[in-house]
């Protein structure tokens, strides 16, 4: 039990160690190994700001007005 314990706080300080990109693209691999919708939720919304940055630029503007 200590053992688990032990392991599963070095994998949260790896995971925060990471960029919130990094870390939803763990968090959905995970997820979509096990079939976790919950998972697979949390990562999709560490994952908007990522994709917020990217899509929201002005070049892309002109596509939306369209």
């Amino acid at each position: 039990m200590a053992r688990d314990r032990k392991e599963l706080e070095r994998l949260a300080i790896e995971l925060a160690s990471l960029s919130s990109e990094e870390r939803a693209q763990v968090l959905t691999d995970a997820a979509l190994r096990g079939g976790d919708q919950a998972l697979v939720e949390a990562a999709a919304k560490l994952a908007e700001d990522s994709f917020r940055r990217v899509w929201d630029n002005p070049d892309d503007a002109a596509y939306d007005a369209l």
